[in-house]
C-alpha cells in the first residue's frame, strides 16, 4: 500500500476533518475581520464599541438559530423582519390603548406569531407551494398590518419598571462590559439549539429531511410537523427578538426588521449552513453573526458610509459560499 493510500492515524484523520469543517473557515474569516477593523481602528475593540455591538447581536442571532435549523430541514422564511415588526407592535397597542396588563400583551403577541408560523408551515406542507413564495407573500401581510394598525406611525414602547422589562431589556456590568438581558436569552437559545441539531433525535430527523425529504419519510420521519414545528419555532424567535429590540430601544415602529430576513440568512450561510438543505452548524450561526455585527459597526467607525454595509456583505457572502463549496469538493474527492 502506497504513502498516499494509507490510512490517517486518528491524529490525523482529526486534523484533516477540521480543516474541513465550514465553521473553520467562518472563524477564519471572523478573526481577519475582527484584525483588520482592529488595526485600522484601534476603538474597534474598546470596551464601549463591544458593548454597542453585543446589544444588537443576540436580537439578530435569536432569529438567525430558528432560521439555521429551518434551513437545514431545506425551507426557510422570509416573513421574520415582518414578525419582528409587528409582534411588539400589537403588544404595545394592546397594553396601551387596550388596557391589557403587559403579561397578557405579550403572551397574546407571542400567539400571533405561533399563528403567522402555523399558517407558512401548513401552506407549504399541505398544499406545496414553494416557502420562498408563501413567506414572501406573508412578509408582504404581515408588514401591512403592522402599518396598517400603526398608520405607519412608530409607538413607545412601554417602559414602566417591571419583571419582564427586566427579564427582555434589563442591563447589568461585566468586566467593564455594559451588557443586556438579552445575551442571556441567545445563549440559553443556543444551548438549546445546538443540543437538538446535534444530539437529539429530532436534530437527526431535521437533517434527514432537509437532505432527502422521502428518504426520511420512506423511514418513519413525520417530515410535514418537524417542517411545521420548525416554522412556528422561527416566527416566535422573530417575534420574541422584536419584543427584546422594542424594550430595549422604547420603540415599537411598524417598518423595524426591514431587511432582517436576507441579513439573517447571510449570517447562517456565511456560517456554514447549506441552503439546499440537509446540514445545519449552530456554531457556524454564531460565527456569521459576530461577523456580520461585526462588518456593520466596523465599517461605521472607519468612516465607510453605513449605505456600503450591504456590498461588504454580499462579497463575504459570495467568498463564504465559494470557500464553503470547495471544502465540500474536497471532501467528496477524498
Amino acid at each position: 500500500m502506497s504513502a498516499l493510500t494509507e490510512p490517517l492515524p486518528p491524529a490525523g484523520r482529526y486534523w484533516r476533518g477540521l480543516a474541513a469543517s465550514p465553521q473553520l473557515a467562518s472563524l477564519v474569516i471572523l478573526v481577519v475581520v475582527l484584525i483588520g477593523f482592529s488595526i485600522a481602528r484601534p476603538a474597534f475593540l474598546s470596551p464601549l464599541n463591544i458593548s454597542n455591538m453585543m446589544a444588537f447581536l443576540p436580537e439578530l442571532g435569536i432569529i438567525a438559530l430558528g432560521m439555521t435549523l429551518l434551513l437545514t430541514a431545506g425551507e426557510f422564511d422570509l416573513s421574520v423582519g415582518a414578525t419582528f415588526a409587528l409582534a411588539p407592535v400589537i403588544v404595545m397597542l394592546l397594553a396601551q390603548n387596550g388596557g391589557i396588563d403587559i403579561g397578557t400583551a405579550l403572551a397574546i403577541g407571542l400567539l400571533v406569531c405561533i399563528a403567522i408560523g402555523l399558517i407558512n408551515g401548513l401552506i407549504v406542507t399541505k398544499i406545496g407551494i414553494s416557502s420562498f413564495l408563501v413567506t414572501l407573500s406573508m412578509l408582504m401581510i404581515v408588514r401591512g398590518v403592522a402599518l396598517y394598525i400603526t398608520q405607519g406611525f412608530p409607538l413607545k414602547a412601554w417602559n414602566e419598571p417591571g419583571v419582564f422589562v427586566s427579564l427582555l431589556a434589563g442591563s447589568f456590568t461585566l468586566g467593564g462590559f455594559r451588557l443586556y438581558t438579552s445575551l442571556w436569552w441567545f445563549i440559553a437559545l443556543t444551548l438549546l439549539c445546538g443540543y437538538v441539531l446535534n444530539y437529539a433525535k429530532l436534530g437527526n430527523w431535521i437533517s434527514a429531511i432537509g437532505s432527502n425529504r422521502n428518504a426520511a419519510v420512506a423511514r418513519g420521519v413525520p417530515a410535514d410537523r418537524v417542517k411545521i414545528g420548525l416554522f412556528v419555532l422561527t416566527s416566535v424567535l422573530a417575534g420574541l427578538a422584536g419584543m427584546i429590540s422594542a424594550f430595549r430601544i422604547s420603540n415599537a415602529s411598524p417598518v423595524a426588521g426591514t431587511g432582517y430576513e436576507l441579513e439573517v440568512i447571510a449570517m447562517v450561510v456565511v456560517g456554514g449552513t447549506a441552503l439546499t438543505g440537509g446540514r445545519g452548524t449552530i456554531l457556524g450561526t454564531i460565527i456569521g453573526a459576530f461577523m456580520l455585527r461585526a462588518i456593520r459597526n466596523g465599517i461605521v467607525l472607519i468612516g465607510v458610509p453605513g449605505l456600503a454595509f450591504n456590498i461588504f456583505v454580499g462579497a463575504i457572502i459570495l467568498v463564504m459560499l465559494i470557500v464553503h463549496a470547495m471544502i465540500r469538493k474536497g471532501s467528496l474527492r477524498r
